[in-house]
């Protein structure tokens, strides 16, 4: 197991020190967490790859995992106020339990509970991706926005939605669930069990999945015959960082790959406009490593779109499409900007006893 740590020295002796917050980014593939103190400063950071078969062992690696951050930032779980955890799945948020997860397999999981009950500390679980969104909208460079989606493209894809300032979950706490939406009937099975989905076309193990499928039909490739770099839970073959990569290259099936997952995330960048009318989509992820070649395929894209409609091209002109940069702590920011609240409930009671 691999990881990367910046341990910090709070004193636990002083109330203000012992408030740590915890944040927790559960991915298809890895597990970070980040650990913070009363004034957001890092204590502690960690990003281990993540080793689970099923629920029970998930739930003891994310405990351990947390323990071993909390440490690592020179206190014990006595001193943390709670934990936030973003998942990539329907997330009932009163309950804390992990109703559907596609990517990880997981159905009816009470995480909430039982990661508390192993850590007694009070927990917070929501969608990865919706709480990423909200801890975007409250970093300095997005405060003064207040409607934007959020669109996370990694193993999975999602988009969070904050509106008048305030993040949008939807009746049954599936607004933004994106990566479901089918494109191509005829297209690849997605892991919901639906063909073409959005998620098929674009994520990472998606376009990896893509190129192995290329590779056993004989197309010719500088991808063929390597192991891949990994790091889209594909188990072998190349990964989307691959494809990315030969697609700079030159290499005829790495690039029309990543022009149809570039084709793709324009057009439903277009689709989240129009349904929520926001001023800005940030677009993060493993799939934001691509940077700006694949970012300018995607503005090509949306020009595409808005060259015969003037009304795409004037909504499109008004709605900033970035990248969310290099900034690697964006879910676990985002899990802790979920546990304010909470955070301050624990502090008043201890005040009061």
């Amino acid at each position: 197991m691999t990881s990367t740590a910046t341990p910090g020295t709070p004193n636990p002796a002083t109330p203000d020190a012992a408030r740590l917050r915890v944040g927790v980014d559960i991915g298809g593939s890895k597990i970070a967490v980040l650990v913070v103190d009363v004034d957001d400063t890092v204590c502690a950071r960690r990003n281990v790859p993540a080793a689970w078969a099923e629920p029970d062992e998930a739930v003891a690696q994310i405990a351990a995992v947390i323990r071993e951050a909390v440490a690592e930032a020179g206190a014990t779980l006595a001193d943390v106020a709670a934990v936030g955890i973003g998942v990539p799945g329907r997330v009932d948020t009163a309950t804390g339990d992990v109703t559907f997860a596609v990517n990880l397999g997981w159905q009816h999981l009470p995480l909430g509970r039982r990661l508390g009950d192993a850590l007694g500390v009070p927990c917070v679980v929501e969608n990865d991706v919706r709480a990423a969104a909200v801890g975007l909208h409250r970093a300095a460079p997005f405060r003064s926005t207040d409607d934007l989606v959020y669109l996370g493209i990694g193993t999975g894809i999602s988009a969070g939605v904050v509106l008048d300032g305030e993040l949008h979950r939807g009746v049954r706490g599936l607004a933004g669930e994106i990566g479901h939406v089918v494109l191509d009937p005829d297209g690849a099975t997605c892991a919901c069990g639906l063909r073409g989905c959005f998620e098929t076309i674009a994520a990472g193990a998606g376009i990896a999945r893509a190129a192995r499928t290329a590779i056993d039909a004989g197309e010719a490739t500088s991808l063929a015959g390597g192991d891949g770099t990994g790091g889209d839970g594909a188990s072998a073959g190349p990964s989307a960082a691959d494809v990315f990569a030969a697609a700079e290259t030159g290499d005829p099936l790495a690039r029309r790959l990543v022009d149809t997952a570039a084709a793709a995330i324009a057009r439903m960048v277009h689709e989240l406009i129009l349904a929520y009318d926001v001023e800005l989509v940030v677009i993060g992820g493993g799939i934001s490593r691509a940077g700006a070649p694949l970012l300018d395929r995607i503005r090509a894209g949306l020009e595409r779109i808005a060259a015969p409609s003037a009304f795409a091209a004037e909504l499109l002109s008004e709605t900033d499409v970035r990248f969310a940069g290099p900034d690697h702590d964006i879910g676990t920011r985002g899990a802790i900007a979920l546990l304010d609240p909470v955070a301050k409930e624990v502090v008043a009671r201890e005040a009061v006893g």
